[in-house]
């Protein structure tokens, strides 16, 4: 009982193992590079082993070749030889190991210990702030999730690549879609022209689509959604802060089915658009796309959820719906610190979870009737830094004598920002009834259904070469609700 009770007492270490990894660098001057990738002075247990590789890691930032008498003279002129155990602690390490040549083993050792004394003190932290009611417990679980986080990536060595092995995977990946230049590189949208822009939506970017209200943003992620979850069976998560997903349901399905959303709100349908629906509800009934509709969702909640979405649904990509919705927790600060705090994180979810982050935004009021840019995305000037590709939605608000809007019209999709492509205009129609959008073909009219499904077909070899365009249409699909 007693050494079970001095075991629980004493954090993991192995002084011996220590002592070696030190040994071992005086007597092996050139592998003292893999060792400093591998460890940090805290990563040592004592506190004169600790002093002893931040002596031997300042010899190395000199350039000073580390043996037993340059170690002594850095530790002479930092002041800190007692403290690191004197000259005969120092003279002792070379005795400890009688080779080198298990340096990385002895270093791997001295790692995992700190890692998992690391581990106990965020766990001790973790239960100490658990305790404390005064703070919110979707506070204390983000925070204990960065923190082990961050112990994950300063358990990995960063790897250095030379263009021995740069030059071969590029010309890899180059011929490859050298024979095959009708897939893309992303996850497709569905626009055509877009997506010869942009090669589909790519992993770890942070993408914003923003217009001014009632321009479509929702329309077009939904236009997006239909397209990745529907036809190409990718899973795909949206946030609606803005509409529930009873609202989202009926949306998709009168861009699906092509059956105008107000018919389906007051109930006024004929048989054959009751068939219609029909048709379109199987066809989502089994789509991976998975829905959150929390409004006024928290930073940390977001940030919570997506993980999970990734986690147990694996999503490819994630949409927001909008921005301006989300909420920090810190609140008494400037709009303009909390737009750029959730634009920040917004990227780093997207680097973290190495999925496209597709956000929608609003613009000012100054862009009404003029083609939004930059500088008029609301809240921030941080998002058009963040973001790796910024688009706007454009159309004039044209009506008919009646008042009704026009069934069709014209539209533009600006990418104003792309960080790895160019920018330009995609041509698009607006078919208000249904608030969809459409590729337009040269000639100014609809591109037919199979022009979008050709963004299917080239990509869906990469996710299961049995698939085709057709068998993609007539596959049932889902909406669940997370």
């Amino acid at each position: 009982m007693e050494n079970n009770k001095l075991k629980d007492s004493v954090p993991p270490h192995n002084i011996e193992a220590e002592k070696a990894t030190l040994g071992a660098m005086l007597l092996d001057w050139d592998s003292v590079g893999s060792v400093l990738m591998m460890l940090h002075s805290t990563d040592f247990y004592t506190q004169q082993n600790q002093i002893v590789f931040e002596g031997l890691s300042a010899l190395s930032y000199q350039g000073v070749r580390g043996d037993t008498l340059t170690l002594l003279g850095e530790l002479t002129r930092s002041g800190k030889l007692e403290q690191a155990g004197g000259a005969a602690y120092i003279s002792s390490l070379t005795n400890v190991v009688p080779t080198s040549a298990n340096i990385e083993y002895y270093a791997q050792i001295v790692k995992d210990l700190a890692t998992r004394r690391n581990l106990i003190k965020i766990s001790s932290e973790v239960k100490a702030d658990a305790f404390d009611e005064s703070r919110d417990s979707r506070l204390i679980l983000d925070e204990a999730e960065k923190k082990i986080f961050a112990l994950s990536d300063m358990d990995q060595s960063t790897p250095i690549h030379t263009m021995l092995d740069i030059v071969p995977r590029s010309l890899e990946s180059i011929q490859q879609h050298y024979e095959n230049n009708q897939s893309f590189t992303g996850i497709p949208s569905g626009f055509a022209k877009l997506d010869s822009m942009t090669s589909g939506f790519q992993n770890s970017e942070f993408i914003v689509v923003g217009a001014r209200p009632s321009m479509g943003k929702t329309a077009l992620a939904l236009n997006m959604m239909e397209h990745i979850a529907l036809e190409l069976k990718i899973p795909c998560g949206f946030f609606s802060l803005e509409m529930s997903y009873e609202q989202i349901g009926q949306r998709i399905l009168s861009q699906v089915g092509h059956v105008p959303g107000t018919k389906l709100r007051d109930g006024t349908m004929k048989l054959d658009e009751l068939q219609k629906l029909q048709v379109a509800a199987a066809r989502c009934y089994d789509a991976p796309l998975y829905i959150i509709d929390t409004p006024n969702m928290k930073l940390i909640e977001l940030r919570a959820m997506a993980r999970r979405l990734k986690q147990k649904n694996d999503v490819k990509i994630i949409f927001i719906d909008y921005i301006g919705l989300i909420s920090t927790e810190n609140t008494q600060t400037a709009v303009y610190e909390q737009v750029s705090e959730i634009s920040k994180s917004l990227k780093s979810l997207a680097r973290e979870l190495n999925i496209p982050v597709v956000a929608l935004c609003q613009v000012s009021r100054d862009a009404e009737g003029n083609e939004p840019t930059l500088s008029q995305l609301r809240g921030s000037g941080s998002i058009e830094q963040d973001a790796d590709v910024v688009m706007f939605i454009h159309r004039e608000r044209k009506k008919q004598e009646d008042g009704e809007m026009q069934p069709v019209q014209d539209a533009k999709l600006i990418v104003a920002k792309q960080r790895n492509g160019p920018i330009g205009d995609v041509p698009l129609l607006f078919l208000s009834a249904f608030t969809r959008f459409e590729n337009k073909t040269m000639e100014g009219e609809r591109a037919p259904a199979a022009s979008r499904k050709s963004s299917a077909a080239s990509f869906a070899p990469a996710q299961n070469g049995a698939d085709s365009a057709e068998s993609l249409d007539m596959a049932p699909a889902s909406v669940p609700v997370v």
